[in-house]
């Protein structure tokens, strides 16, 4: 039995995470569960799974917790940390939502704790940082995402030396056949109306600004070593495919199956064997059509601000994945419109002084004073626009 510590239990990943837990009741043992504040959902949670330890981010509803159940009940970064790190924890599902998720991971795979991975942020912004640890324990990072998901099953028992290229495919959002004077006008209700995927509203956003996509060729070059120049995007709709390998022979690997997140985050927990799922299966009959085509980086460029902050590593990325998640909670607070978002990524980028090898420390530390900043910069120019 699989014993597992579950990071944003509440949230879109975490409860379909869940979900599978109770599928397979045999297979896997929750010892410890976090939130950010949804102590209800949290509540019900402990006491359908009772999990050893819980934490809270939001301090203030640890009240909520402790008089209504029996199990320890810690609270801010210190509590997530401890969650992270519980001795009865084999593997830790980091569903967490921003960067907030880099340093429980960091925490975890020091204590040699074998990590399931939806948290883009913490490769994103230090995955020099979070690979050099994992191969320094021994550790298996294993990606939920999709795309990512696809690439390690289209590499498994391939020689990853005899990879000519990877390509991430992308839904490309609500506004993918907008022209610049749409996005102009996009409201949040049209934001987050994704085509094809169920999630959470952060992540929803990224996808319509592609900054997702952008997240997820910095996540692939960390989690499989391959160079910048060899990882594409293509836009695909339907969201069949999930993400395609090809090797010097030509040969291309692709891995299909309808959009659904319960298949990678099953895949990640039962690595590396195969359980029967009950999701719905793939029938190509019934598909109309797969299309296919290049992105416009014109029009969605955190693509390109993606690939140069890789390009140039360091801190760059973490400058661009702290502005983008200010920039995000500001639009959904309706603080700024839609374009802003990639215009208050590209100034904080340009206004950064890199540094080239910098620790998780330095890291934490830039990633905190660009949210300041940028939270700055959008308050000024509300009083202004006011």
């Amino acid at each position: 039995m699989k014993h597992l510590s579950i990071l944003g239990s509440t949230g879109s990943i975490g409860t379909q995470t869940l979900e599978i837990v109770r599928q397979f009741p045999d297979e896997f043992k929750v010892v410890g569960l976090t939130t950010n504040k949804n102590s209800d959902l949290l509540l019900k949670q402990i006491k359908e799974f009772k999990p050893k330890a819980v934490a809270i981010m939001d301090k203030s509803k640890v009240d909520d917790l402790l008089n209504f159940s029996s199990c320890q009940v810690y609270s801010g970064i210190e509590g997530l940390n401890k969650i992270a790190t519980l001795s009865e924890a084999d593997a830790i599902v980091n569903s967490l939502v921003g960067s907030i998720g880099i340093e429980p991971t960091h925490n975890a795979i020091k204590n040699k704790k074998n990590i399931a991975l939806a948290n883009k942020e913490t490769l994103v912004a230090a995955g020099s940082a979070i690979m050099e640890e994992a191969r320094k324990n021994k550790v298996n990072l294993m990606p939920i995402d999709s795309e990512h998901s696809a690439i390690f099953q289209c590499l498994n028992g391939e020689n990853i030396k005899e990879v000519n290229k990877i390509t991430i495919t992308c839904s490309g959002g609500p506004f993918k056949n907008y022209t610049k004077q749409q996005l102009e006008n996009v409201t949040i209700q049209d934001a987050l109306k994704h085509p094809t995927w169920d999630m959470g509203s952060k992540i929803t956003i990224d996808s319509s600004t592609l900054m997702n996509k952008g997240f997820e060729i910095i996540e692939a070059h960390w989690l499989y070593g391959i160079n910048y120049d060899n990882i594409k995007i293509v836009i695909h709709p339907q969201s069949i495919i999930h993400s395609l390998v090809e090797f010097h022979d030509k040969s291309v690997i692709a891995q299909l199956g309808l959009p659904d997140m319960k298949i990678p985050i099953q895949y990640a927990l039962t690595y590396p064997k195969r359980f029967l799922s009950m999701q719905t299966s793939l029938d190509l009959a019934k598909i109309k059509n797969l299309e296919f085509r290049e992105p416009d980086f014109d029009m969605f460029p955190c693509l390109g601000y993606a690939y140069e902050a890789g390009k140039l590593g360091g801190t760059l990325p973490a400058v661009m994945n702290a502005a983008n998640e200010i920039a995000v909670n500001s639009f959904l607070g309706s603080k700024i419109r839609f374009l802003d978002i990639p215009r208050l990524i590209r100034k904080m980028m340009e206004r950064h002084s890199l540094i080239k090898n910098p620790t998780l420390n330095e890291i934490l530390e830039v990633d905190k004073k660009v949210k300041e900043e940028t939270k700055n910069i959008i308050e000024e120019e509300l009083v202004v626009r006011n």
